[in-house]
Protein backbone atom coordinates (compact mmCIF):
# COMPACT_ATOMS: atom_id res chain seq x y z
CA UNK A 1 0.00 0.00 0.00
CA UNK A 2 1.61 3.58 -1.02
CA UNK A 3 1.12 6.48 2.30
CA UNK A 4 -1.03 8.75 1.66
CA UNK A 5 -1.61 12.71 3.26
CA UNK A 6 -4.88 12.27 4.61
CA UNK A 7 -4.09 8.58 6.19
CA UNK A 8 -2.27 8.40 9.19
CA UNK A 9 -1.52 4.70 8.68
CA UNK A 10 -0.66 5.02 5.44
CA UNK A 11 -3.64 3.28 3.78
CA UNK A 12 -4.56 4.42 0.24
CA UNK A 13 -5.76 1.61 -1.38
CA UNK A 14 -4.33 1.09 -5.12
CA UNK A 15 -7.17 0.51 -7.27
CA UNK A 16 -8.64 -3.14 -7.17
CA UNK A 17 -6.28 -3.70 -4.16
CA UNK A 18 -7.96 -6.24 -2.05
CA UNK A 19 -7.98 -5.04 1.73
CA UNK A 20 -9.12 -8.02 4.20
CA UNK A 21 -8.69 -8.05 8.51
CA UNK A 22 -5.07 -8.93 8.52
CA UNK A 23 -4.12 -5.04 8.43
CA UNK A 24 -5.25 -6.17 11.75
CA UNK A 25 -2.86 -8.42 12.77
CA UNK A 26 -3.15 -12.14 13.74
CA UNK A 27 -4.95 -11.05 16.96
CA UNK A 28 -7.74 -10.01 15.13
CA UNK A 29 -10.53 -12.25 14.97
CA UNK A 30 -13.15 -10.80 13.84
CA UNK A 31 -16.22 -13.37 12.62
CA UNK A 32 -16.92 -10.69 9.36
CA UNK A 33 -13.23 -9.57 8.32
CA UNK A 34 -10.60 -11.72 9.76
CA UNK A 35 -9.03 -14.39 7.26
CA UNK A 36 -8.75 -16.79 9.92
CA UNK A 37 -12.17 -17.09 12.09
CA UNK A 38 -12.87 -20.93 11.84
CA UNK A 39 -16.74 -19.92 10.62
CA UNK A 40 -16.60 -16.30 9.79
CA UNK A 41 -17.82 -14.47 6.63
CA UNK A 42 -13.79 -14.17 5.59
CA UNK A 43 -15.18 -11.12 3.60
CA UNK A 44 -12.46 -9.06 1.29
CA UNK A 45 -12.78 -5.77 0.34
CA UNK A 46 -11.95 -3.30 -2.29
CA UNK A 47 -12.84 0.80 -3.01
CA UNK A 48 -14.47 1.42 -5.92
CA UNK A 49 -14.76 5.34 -6.52
CA UNK A 50 -16.49 6.65 -3.12
CA UNK A 51 -17.50 3.00 -1.86
CA UNK A 52 -16.37 0.04 -0.18
CA UNK A 53 -17.64 -3.44 -2.03
CA UNK A 54 -17.13 -6.58 -0.73
CA UNK A 55 -19.50 -9.85 -2.35
CA UNK A 56 -20.17 -13.06 -0.65
CA UNK A 57 -22.73 -15.92 -1.77
CA UNK A 58 -24.21 -16.79 1.39
CA UNK A 59 -25.05 -20.80 1.71
CA UNK A 60 -26.63 -22.88 4.47
CA UNK A 61 -24.32 -22.04 7.15
CA UNK A 62 -26.05 -18.51 6.67
CA UNK A 63 -29.52 -19.69 6.22
CA UNK A 64 -32.80 -18.05 8.80
CA UNK A 65 -36.08 -18.72 7.15
CA UNK A 66 -35.97 -21.16 4.20
CA UNK A 67 -34.06 -20.01 1.46
CA UNK A 68 -32.79 -16.72 2.68
CA UNK A 69 -30.30 -15.24 5.08
CA UNK A 70 -30.23 -14.60 8.70
CA UNK A 71 -31.54 -11.08 8.83
CA UNK A 72 -28.97 -10.83 11.96
CA UNK A 73 -26.16 -11.92 9.26
CA UNK A 74 -27.46 -9.69 7.08
CA UNK A 75 -26.88 -6.79 9.57
CA UNK A 76 -23.67 -8.18 10.31
CA UNK A 77 -22.76 -8.01 6.60
CA UNK A 78 -24.02 -4.63 6.83
CA UNK A 79 -22.53 -3.15 10.02
CA UNK A 80 -19.05 -4.65 8.65
CA UNK A 81 -19.20 -2.77 5.20
CA UNK A 82 -19.90 0.25 6.71
CA UNK A 83 -16.96 0.23 9.32
CA UNK A 84 -14.38 -1.02 6.14
CA UNK A 85 -15.80 2.54 4.39
CA UNK A 86 -13.91 4.11 7.69
CA UNK A 87 -11.04 1.79 7.08
CA UNK A 88 -10.60 2.00 3.80
CA UNK A 89 -11.31 5.79 2.77
CA UNK A 90 -10.45 7.32 6.13
CA UNK A 91 -8.16 4.66 7.55
CA UNK A 92 -9.56 5.01 11.08
CA UNK A 93 -11.37 2.46 12.71
CA UNK A 94 -15.03 3.11 15.04
CA UNK A 95 -17.57 1.57 17.00
CA UNK A 96 -21.06 1.76 15.63
CA UNK A 97 -23.22 3.83 17.58
CA UNK A 98 -26.61 3.53 15.85
CA UNK A 99 -28.02 2.33 13.22
CA UNK A 100 -31.36 2.71 11.38
CA UNK A 101 -32.26 -0.04 9.02
CA UNK A 102 -34.80 -1.30 6.52
CA UNK A 103 -35.33 -4.87 5.41
CA UNK A 104 -36.32 -4.16 1.70
CA UNK A 105 -36.18 -7.74 0.11
CA UNK A 106 -35.16 -10.75 1.35
CA UNK A 107 -30.99 -11.60 0.76
CA UNK A 108 -31.59 -15.56 -0.92
CA UNK A 109 -29.31 -17.98 -0.34
CA UNK A 110 -26.87 -18.83 -3.25
CA UNK A 111 -26.96 -16.03 -5.24
CA UNK A 112 -24.00 -13.40 -5.18
CA UNK A 113 -24.54 -10.35 -2.71
CA UNK A 114 -22.91 -7.36 -2.83
CA UNK A 115 -22.44 -4.87 0.02
CA UNK A 116 -21.92 -1.22 -0.51
CA UNK A 117 -20.62 1.46 1.85
CA UNK A 118 -19.74 5.51 0.99
CA UNK A 119 -19.29 7.90 3.89
CA UNK A 120 -21.77 11.06 3.94
CA UNK A 121 -19.97 12.95 6.87
CA UNK A 122 -18.06 13.02 9.32
CA UNK A 123 -16.22 14.95 12.27
CA UNK A 124 -13.11 14.10 13.84
CA UNK A 125 -14.83 11.75 16.61
CA UNK A 126 -18.33 10.96 14.81
CA UNK A 127 -18.57 9.58 11.05
CA UNK A 128 -21.78 8.38 9.21
CA UNK A 129 -22.21 6.10 6.39
CA UNK A 130 -24.47 4.47 4.80
CA UNK A 131 -24.67 0.73 3.47
CA UNK A 132 -26.63 -0.96 0.90
CA UNK A 133 -26.79 -5.04 0.21
CA UNK A 134 -27.70 -5.66 -2.93
CA UNK A 135 -28.21 -9.11 -5.49
CA UNK A 136 -29.22 -9.89 -8.70
CA UNK A 137 -26.30 -7.71 -10.02
CA UNK A 138 -27.46 -4.62 -8.48
CA UNK A 139 -31.38 -4.55 -9.50
CA UNK A 140 -32.53 -6.20 -5.77
CA UNK A 141 -31.73 -3.62 -3.04
CA UNK A 142 -32.44 -6.34 0.09
CA UNK A 143 -30.99 -4.16 2.66
CA UNK A 144 -30.23 -0.42 3.49
CA UNK A 145 -29.09 1.19 6.78
CA UNK A 146 -27.71 4.55 7.61
CA UNK A 147 -25.26 3.85 10.44
CA UNK A 148 -22.98 6.06 12.97
CA UNK A 149 -19.59 5.57 14.07
CA UNK A 150 -17.64 6.71 17.15
CA UNK A 151 -13.85 7.29 16.44
CA UNK A 152 -12.33 6.97 20.33
CA UNK A 153 -8.73 8.05 20.76
CA UNK A 154 -6.64 4.85 22.23
CA UNK A 155 -7.59 5.37 25.88
CA UNK A 156 -11.24 5.91 24.90
CA UNK A 157 -10.99 2.11 22.39
CA UNK A 158 -9.24 0.46 25.45
CA UNK A 159 -12.30 1.40 27.64
CA UNK A 160 -15.00 -0.14 25.00
CA UNK A 161 -12.92 -2.96 24.61
CA UNK A 162 -12.09 -3.53 28.91
CA UNK A 163 -8.60 -4.52 27.57
CA UNK A 164 -5.35 -2.93 26.62
CA UNK A 165 -5.18 -2.84 22.64
CA UNK A 166 -3.41 -5.00 20.49
CA UNK A 167 -0.35 -3.03 19.24
CA UNK A 168 -1.49 -3.61 15.39
CA UNK A 169 -4.76 -1.67 15.99
CA UNK A 170 -3.38 1.64 17.36
CA UNK A 171 -2.80 3.60 14.14
CA UNK A 172 -6.76 3.81 13.92
CA UNK A 173 -7.22 5.70 16.52
CA UNK A 174 -7.21 9.33 17.37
Amino acid sequence: MQPHASHPIGLTPAPGEILDGSLFGPENHCFACSPDHPHGFHLRFTVEGDEVVTRMTPGPTHEGPTSMMHGGLVTTLADEIAVWALIALRGKFGFTAAMKSRFVSPTRLGKETVARARIVRDSTRITYVEARILQDDGATVCFTSEMSFVVPDVAGAEKMLGTKMPEDWKKFFR
